[in-house]
């Protein structure tokens, strides 16, 4: 099968309402990505230097040796930058999730005893603060199952997150298949959590941002100056504050935002969300298990996955009496996003669309007459008997079955096809309306219209069988 893996829809137009507790707008995540000693360094058995999110412009690896000055910026995001984010969130009683890289935390004793006894989260950062983007699949499961030993190891207890950043496309799979993790966080791609699936696992996904991050005083075209990161925060918090059931993911560096010249506008930022009483500040391991509690994974069966013979048998008949116009559908390249009803009959009408006007006529002809002499018979459609009932079109006067009797002989006379419309979008008298004023189209108006209706009867259809 031709088949699509990167979910395009995700949660669709409306997201699921979050409950936050105490009836919260806004869940409010502060991460602290604890990486000090555990970055690309020579002593740490590495190739080369760090060259990564530092104070140092250009920055690039020195292959076999120390860089010094890089080094001691990350020195001081450990002995001086974490220090002063401690004391804010302390003092401001903002609970906090780090991200620890577990050889960083390893080489920092007292700093994982400040964050245990402030009762922050310590998630997994991975072992060491490198790239695996190139990595082969077992060595990063090795690596992702030392750090995990040595996390537990430094801290007491296994990690309940995870988050590599510098990851792979094999990152989230082999965290999920370890199975010990309530959430993930190595994605991007909503403000939301969500599920995602792995054979027999389901893995809740918290994701991450890199916008309402200080690594952009890191980055080309990022912050410059404090009061530019904390009215990016701000504007973050407003949008999401007011659109309700969101959360926001803001990520810090001990090193970048540990400096004097950027940490007041963090605090700014902390004063002026702490205004409203709707806001939920939480750590990422309370959103997950919120989540989990109010929004359970369900599994469902996914147009996406069935083989052929399923697909075609499930919505073959969406189509009226078209199974062909279901097997082409199935042929296209199909994913995550089409199994919804809006997805799904978007790949089907691609087939309706596509097919020559002899096959669509085809398509036509196989619909019913409006309480025809098929409707009287008892002979439509399951689908087609429950539409025609739906708008009146089984109880029917005298004088409105010879009117429909007779319009649908002129109809098929002049055009060739039967009167095709949706009819549960319409009333009986809607109905009769349009028929008495479609009847009058040229052909090829007709043609289009009838083929129009066609596919709003499949959206129609759909929307009962699929979210």
């Amino acid at each position: 099968m031709n088949r699509y893996p990167r979910d395009m829809r995700g949660h669709g137009q409306t997201p699921p309402r979050a409950n936050w507790p105490g009836d919260a707008r806004i869940a409010v995540q502060f991460v602290i990505n604890y990486e000090e000693g555990g970055e690309n360094n020579v002593l740490h058995g590495d190739a080369a230097s760090e060259a990564f999110l530092s104070e140092i412009v250009g920055a690039t690896p020195w292959p076999g040796q120390r860089h010094w000055n890089m080094e001691s910026v990350y020195e001081y995001g450990a002995r001086v930058g974490f220090w002063r984010l401690h004391r804010l969130f302390t003092a401001m009683n903002v609970p906090v999730t780090v991200y620890g890289v577990a050889t960083s935390l390893a080489r920092s004793p007292e700093q994982v005893r400040a964050m245990q006894d402030a009762q922050w989260e310590i998630a997994s950062h991975g072992l060491k603060w490198i790239e695996y983007k190139d990595a082969d699949p077992e060595v990063e499961r090795a690596d992702m199952m030392q750090a995990i030993r040595l996390h537990t190891e430094v801290t007491g207890t296994r990690p309940k997150g995870w988050y590599i950043g510098r990851c792979s496309d094999n990152t989230v799979r082999l965290a999920a298949e370890e199975g010990g993790f309530a959430y993930l966080a190595d994605t991007y791609a909503d403000d939301v959590p969500y599920w995602m699936e792995f054979d027999a696992h389901d893995q809740l996904i918290v994701p991450y941002t890199l916008d309402a991050n200080d690594m952009r005083f890191a980055t080309p075209q990022g912050f410059n100056s404090g009061d530019q990161f904390y009215s990016y925060l701000k504007d973050s918090f407003d949008c999401l504050r007011a659109e309700g059931g969101r959360m926001m993911s803001i990520g810090l560096h001990c090193r970048l935002i540990g400096r004097p010249g950027r940490i007041m506008a963090l605090k700014r930022f902390i004063e002026y969300a702490s205004g409203f009483d709707d806001v939920w500040f939480a750590r990422r391991i309370d959103i997950a298990e919120h989540w989990m509690r109010q929004h359970p994974h369900i599994r469902r069966e996914r147009p996406s996955q069935m083989d052929r013979n399923t697909f075609v048998a499930r919505y073959g008949g969406v189509f009226e009496h078209s199974a062909w116009i279901t097997e082409g559908a199935h042929d296209l390249e199909l994913g995550p996003a089409h199994d919804s009803a809006i997805g799904l009959h978007n790949a089907l009408a691609r087939v309706f669309r596509a097919a020559t006007p002899q096959q669509r006529l085809g398509v036509l002809t196989a619909h019913p007459d409006l309480a025809g002499k098929l409707a009287a018979a008892k002979r439509l459609t399951q689908e087609s008997t429950a539409e025609q009932a739906s708008a009146g079109l089984d109880a029917l006067t005298d004088a409105e079955r010879a009117e429909f009797t007779a319009l649908n002989d002129a109809y098929v006379a002049k055009f060739g096809f039967p009167f095709i419309i949706a009819v549960r979008d319409h009333d009986k008298a809607g109905i009769l309306a349009a028929f008495r004023s479609r009847i009058d189209n040229d052909r090829d108006t007709e043609f289009a219209t009838a083929c129009t209706q066609v596919e709003r009867i499949a959206e129609l259809r759909l929307a009962e069988m699929l979210p």
